[in-house]
């Protein structure tokens, strides 16, 4: 159930409020424990969903997390963020006649019973004294650290910025992720043994050197770098990436500016590019910030790759969208200052060869639409920095980190997961990737053959 939307337009706090304990029970007893369960498939983390999902059905909560976290260590982050719909959910056999489990909304509630309840750390194995350096504190620096940890290595994860989280605390904003659940996660990775240091940048603080030193590397400093438009008028005050904008208000408070010191534009009027989560998460934000928002998409919106709730959120709050349609400047006003985005209509062109039918612009079409502040949310790449200062570390053409199946680079130590290596995609893919590299690092410490 979600909370009604003139009130949520008005504040941070959470929209979807989740099941209640008897709408769990309700829900796991619709799950038929298939033999051959295709929704393990679905989890890039690889829970045993049949097995937690009928713990939940006994009222058995305390044993649905220990099964849970076997596998995911941030099980309340994931079942608030995942697109189960694509994953999980997507597998289930239900979805063919009917409704499929709600997953992610067990998972949510699992995780939640169990913060309400008294946390359990997982078992520990006996420590190794073997030593692996986690880069980035996001979903699969934090995945990795926790596999690690448990494992019996000795970790140690450095975050450049003051907080830890990664794109969990800069990029999803409180009304879909509170940031006291993040915290949460983050301490028990904590209490399996791992360090986390923040405000260290490395590279800089921390020397190239001395973190080749370790006897493991996992680098998860995922897809921080914006991507950019190139059109005229980019550069004018008030043209944000999402990803700064976000980042401002998610990590350093600037919607309470002067209250806090990080301050933000506060639009009247504001546009917002792109039909991705992180599109909807700018728009949505903007609204909150007391903005008329427009978000403009160069395609149809049926092919947006934001989740369908995340789209139903943003026109229940008030989004404008406009799709078919794709800047093509952003005019100026006064003081070096944007005043609007120049757009011009597309329509639907021949497919291409994926299939996916081209959009083209119709001639003659353009139009303006005003705007004092700019969000430009077209996607991200891994930040070039510090994989510069490894120079024996092959990269794709992408820019992302090459990496075998197992997650090592071209440095035999040296291995990487989520964005860095796959390009941005969801917080459980990035899991996922850090999990199979961090459990490939174990085998490499322990000399364990990995085929």
């Amino acid at each position: 159930m979600d909370r009604d939307a003139e009130l949520r337009v008005t504040d941070f706090a959470e929209v979807d409020l989740g099941f209640t304990e008897a709408e769990v029970i309700a829900e796991a007893a619709r799950c038929i424990q298939c033999k051959k369960p295709k929704c393990v498939n679905g989890c890039p983390v690889g829970i045993d969903i049949p097995a937690f999902i009928h713990a939940c059905e006994m009222g058995e909560f305390r044993e649905a997390s220990r099964i849970i976290k076997k596998d995911n260590m941030l099980p309340a982050i994931c079942g608030r963020v995942c697109p189960q719909e694509t994953q999980c959910q997507g597998e289930c056999v239900l979805g063919n006649k009917d409704t499929p489990i709600s997953i992610g909304h067990l998972e949510r509630f699992v995780a939640d019973w169990e913060r309400e309840n008294g946390i359990e750390t997982p078992v520990r194995l006996p420590p190794t004294g073997k030593r692996v350096a986690v880069v980035g504190s996001g979903p699969a620096g934090l995945s990795a650290a926790a596999e690690l940890a448990r494992f019996g290595h000795s970790v140690t994860l450095f975050e450049a910025l003051h907080e830890a989280g990664g794109v969990l605390m800069y990029g999803i904003p409180a009304f879909r992720l509170p940031k006291d659940i993040v915290q949460t996660e983050i301490d028990q990775v904590k209490k399996l043994g791992a360090e986390v240091k923040t405000n260290h940048v490395v590279g800089r603080s921390v020397p190239v050197e001395e973190l080749l030193g370790y006897d493991a590397v996992f680098l998860g400093t995922g897809a921080g770098l914006p991507y950019f438009m190139n059109l005229p008028g980019e550069n004018l005050c008030g043209v944000y990436s999402a990803n700064e904008f976000l980042t401002r208000v998610n990590l350093m408070g600037a919607a309470s500016f002067p209250a806090n010191d990080t301050p933000v534009k506060f639009g009247k009027r504001v546009v917002v590019i792109g039909g991705g989560n992180v599109a909807m998460d700018a728009a949505r934000v903007a609204r909150r910030m007391g903005a008329a928002v427009t978000l403009m998409y160069r395609r149809g919106e049926a092919d947006m790759p934001a989740r369908l709730d995340e789209v139903r959120h943003a026109k229940e709050e008030g989004v404008e969208f406009s799709c078919c349609t794709n800047p093509v400047r952003f005019v100026e006003g006064e003081n070096r200052s944007v005043k609007g985005v120049e757009a011009i209509r597309m329509e639907l062109g021949s497919p291409g060869d994926d299939g996916r039918s081209s959009f083209e612009p119709i001639e003659g079409s353009n139009f303006v639409v005003e705007a004092d502040v700019v969000i430009e949310a077209i996607g991200q790449g891994p930040n070039p920095l510090l994989l510069r200062m490894l120079p024996d570390l092959a990269r794709n053409q992408n820019g992302s980190v090459a990496v075998n199946c197992l997650g090592q680079t071209s440095i035999p130590t040296v291995y990487a997961g989520g964005d860095v290596a796959t390009g941005a995609a969801t917080v459980i893919l990035a899991m996922g990737t850090a999990k199979d590299a961090a459990r490939a690092i174990d085998k490499m410490l322990r000399k364990v053959p990995q085929f």
